[in-house]
């Protein structure tokens, strides 16, 4: 009985012992700092979930400390969603960050605008040593035209809330769909555009008609001086315009079509006399595959800027009938691409057997096509095939001399400025107006021009192109 008392007692020293270090191992007086005070999502549109944000909880003590209560204010009512050091849930308790550690918190939210407030806010409260510190949360709800797994007829899209696709639209044959100016279209992952039958795009300088991804949340907090901290350039985040081989007399005017993987799609008509899509004042940017890809199709296009693709630009195949005037195509992919700005061929290949196609005409007037590569146009033109015509007229390329492309061949390559650099003015920040001493300037052909005085009497920006000596080559005239 005695040995048992002493066994006992020194049990119940050991457990004291053992408490007591325990508790003197963490800061006693420590606090945490944090990546930032407050995470805030943009916009967030009505029932759909937000891009995850995240942040960083940081020890810089020489102690570790013990984070006695992590959790929303609003408790199982909020409307943001944690995870908490790689666990989900609105609440932690007893987390440990060792000396001069961190741990990771991310943060996302769904809003209703039917039921909650436009504007959602929270904070989530850490209590450490009795010490409350806070991180603030702050969201920005929209409410939108909701198209989700969409079959349509002739219908005006308008401005007065945003369009929000998801898993696609189809717009039915022998049915027209307008877009009024100023209309914002957003499209969630893998979703897509699909006109079977006429798409009206009437977009003005002033308010264009604006077709994009639904993230717009930047994708993390941390750095809270990147300003590229968002989804603004990030390419293949939706499907893209595809203007189907039923679609016809699609006219698309000061629009921007962004983020897709194709931007838009023109597939074959079989009739290259027959021009199925109208394109003007466009901007067509950061597409993973292609900003422009078509198959045996016709396009008439005047003022379009084409740029930030992982592919291509613009790829012609299967042949067809293109007309490119006072157009800026400029490819500066940040990863590596070995695909031409412009390509075209007059073939289709499948199972060994070729399919020859005619290239009726590819047309590039007072244009420039550039990029980081060393040739910025591609020709496939298989010998099976009589009628491959291109022009590049008075427009400025970049072809390696050692290319295979000759361009003193002046059946295609009539008074073009080659390997020219246009000196924009900020490709990195995808500014592709030209700078004072550009050789864009005051070369552009004035008779180019006066094949269609209506659509190219102005640039892009809407600046007169004619009030001074002559007009400058490409999109935009220098100012």
């Amino acid at each position: 009985m005695k040995k048992f008392k002493i066994i006992l007692l020194s049990s119940t020293i050991l457990i004291l012992i053992f408490s007591s270090c325990r508790k003197d191992k963490f800061s006693t007086n420590g606090s945490l700092q944090f990546s930032t005070d407050t995470v805030m999502f943009d916009t967030v549109f009505n029932g759909i979930g937000s891009a995850t944000r995240y942040f960083i909880v940081y020890n810089k003590n020489n102690l570790p400390i013990l984070v006695s209560d992590i959790q929303t204010f609003k408790g199982s009512n909020s409307k943001f969603r944690l995870n908490i050091n790689g666990t989900a849930g609105n609440s932690a308790k007893d987390i440990e960050i060792a000396a001069n550690d961190s741990i990771f918190i991310f943060v996302d939210v769904k809003i209703n605008t039917q039921t909650d407030d436009i504007l959602e806010e929270d904070q989530i409260i850490f209590n450490t040593n009795n010490n409350k510190q806070i991180v603030n949360l702050t969201a920005f709800g929209k409410d939108v035209h909701l198209l989700k797994d969409s079959i349509i007829n002739s219908q005006t899209w308008t401005n007065d809330k945003p369009y929000l696709i998801i898993n696609s639209v189809v717009l039915n044959k022998n049915q027209t769909l307008n877009i009024e100016e100023g209309t914002h279209i957003y499209s969630h992952r893998n979703s897509r555009i699909l006109i079977l039958g006429t798409l009206n795009v009437n977009g003005t300088y002033e308010n264009p008609v604006i077709f994009e991804a639904d993230r717009l949340n930047g994708h993390s907090t941390i750095f809270t001086n990147d300003t590229l901290d968002n989804y603004y350039d990030v390419a293949g985040q939706w499907s893209g315009i595809w203007l189907t081989k039923f679609s016809t007399n699609n006219l698309i005017n000061f629009a921007e079509i962004k983020n897709a993987i194709i931007g838009i799609q023109v597939d074959s008509i079989g009739d290259e006399n027959y021009t199925q899509l109208r394109i003007h004042n466009s901007k067509i940017e950061h597409h993973s595959f292609a900003g422009i890809f078509t198959q045996q199709s016709t396009i008439f296009a005047t003022n379009c800027l084409i740029t930030d693709c992982g592919y291509y630009d613009i790829a012609f195949t299967r042949g067809g009938n293109y007309e490119f005037y006072h157009s800026t195509i400029g490819n500066y992919w940040k990863s590596v691409r070995q695909s031409p700005a412009v390509y075209m061929n007059n073939f289709y290949e499948t199972n060994e057997t070729v399919y020859i196609y005619p290239l009726v005409n590819a047309y590039f007037g007072n244009c420039i096509i550039w990029g980081n590569n060393e040739t910025e146009i591609g020709i496939k033109k298989h010998e099976a095939g009589d009628i491959f015509n291109y022009m590049f007229d008075n427009s400025i390329v970049k072809v390696d001399s050692e290319s295979e492309i000759n361009t003193s061949d002046t059946e295609h390559f009539k008074n073009a400025l080659i390997n020219k650099d246009p000196l924009f003015i900020d490709y990195s920040l995808y500014d592709f107006m030209i700078e004072e001493t550009s050789p864009a300037r005051n070369t552009g052909n004035i008779e180019i021009i006066n094949l269609y005085p209506s659509f190219l009497n102005t640039d892009l920006n809407n600046v007169s192109r004619v009030s001074d000596d002559a007009p400058d080559i490409g999109a935009y005239e220098f100012l």
